[in-house]
């Protein structure tokens, strides 16, 4: 088995990215959109705190926070609250380098999803996928885990168009989602998002992710070589061995999905990771902090994002975090930022 047979783009990729950054690949379309929208892209991108040039190659790294900086002054430029979704339009497979080739060469519908979710942290550290099994449904999902980043409502939508177009390239050009989920309230017009994902769309999810049903699992991938897969996890595997990650990088994304599930107990992540809840203690204390403080500034972070990007109601918003009530959940809110749910959300729609 030889890398050769890999295309050129999927061997660019010299080493996995590190904490808090993600490749420019999904980014790539942004000087053309900004065109279409009669928008000069350089000084647009230029304003926005970031040299243009990072958009002449993929396998350019940028931070987690600068990328989603761009987006929302994209958006704000333009006057467009969907310029994520546009963005989305034309991403990909092609726009997460070699993970798209496995993913694409995979020889099921499961296993290219899994591994989609197992491996983007190749391309991606500063969000994390998910694939959830809810009875005859699957919610394949991304949840940004990295704290105060601008532009949330545009990382998702682009995500989730993202993941749309991935589905499409497995399954087919008349592939759909059942539902739609999107973490953020709607916009003006709501028309973009129907025509695109040609499903229902719920905005002010708790979490962002498509809906759709399971039985679509054990198909196999349409043009699948298996060979190609198999040179492709060589890759991927080479890319994972030489990535460094310390243990609170690990389970910050673990510990924000499985409080959306409602399962964020130090046993459950203690499990993922195959380590005895002991052993996890210890790791975390040698960081400098105990799980108890990380569930807390979790919880903070998932709290603000909601707050800031939806209409939960903050009861709503109590249970997403697993509080008994609304009022344990007010405490907790007044603790971390000295200030109520409510107050704090009115000065940011204020700000």
């Amino acid at each position: 088995m030889t890398l050769s047979r890999l295309p050129p783009a999927a061997l660019a990729q010299l080493a996995a990215v590190t904490d808090g950054h993600f490749r420019a690949g999904p980014l790539l379309g942004i000087p053309q959109l900004l065109r279409s929208m009669g928008q000069d892209p350089d000084a647009v991108i230029h304003a926005s705190g970031l040299d243009p040039r990072f958009l002449d190659d993929p396998e350019t790294t940028i931070d987690f926070h600068a990328g989603g900086r761009l987006l929302a002054h994209c958006a704000a430029i333009t006057d467009c609250p969907h310029f994520g979704l546009l963005l989305g339009h034309t991403s990909g497979l092609h726009s997460i380098g070699v993970i798209g080739v496995l993913v694409r060469h995979s020889p099921d519908t499961e296993r290219a999803l899994h591994n989609l979710v197992l491996h983007l942290l190749l391309h991606d550290r500063g969000a994390v996928p998910s694939l959830t099994v809810e009875g005859a449904l699957v919610l394949l999902g991304y949840a940004i885990y990295q704290p105060g980043v601008e532009g949330t409502r545009q990382i998702y939508d682009l995500a989730i168009a993202t993941a749309r177009n991935i589905l499409k390239t497995l399954r087919g050009s008349d592939w759909r989602p059942s539902e739609v989920l999107l973490p953020h309230r709607a916009p003006p017009d709501v028309k973009p998002y129907l025509r695109f994902f040609e499903s229902a769309v719920r905005f002010d999810a708790e979490r962002a992710a498509l809906v759709f049903s399971s039985d679509c699992f054990a198909r196999p991938v349409s043009g699948a070589d298996p060979r190609l897969y198999e040179v492709a996890r060589e890759r991927v595997a080479a890319l994972e061995a030489s990535a460094s990650c310390d243990i609170l990088a690990r389970i910050r994304p673990v510990l924000r999905n499985l409080l959306l599930s409602g399962e964020a107990s130090i046993g459950e992540v203690a499990g993922v990771f195959e380590l005895h809840k002991r052993t996890l203690n210890r790791r975390m204390r040698e960081c400098g902090l105990t799980f108890r403080e990380l569930v807390e500034e979790v919880r903070y972070d998932l709290a603000r994002q909601l707050l800031r990007e939806t209409d939960l109601q903050v009861v709503s918003i109590a249970e997403v975090l697993d509080y008994a009530d609304a009022a344990a959940f007010t405490r907790a809110f007044r603790r971390w930022s000295g200030t109520t749910p409510a107050a704090w959300r009115k000065n940011q729609s204020h700000g």
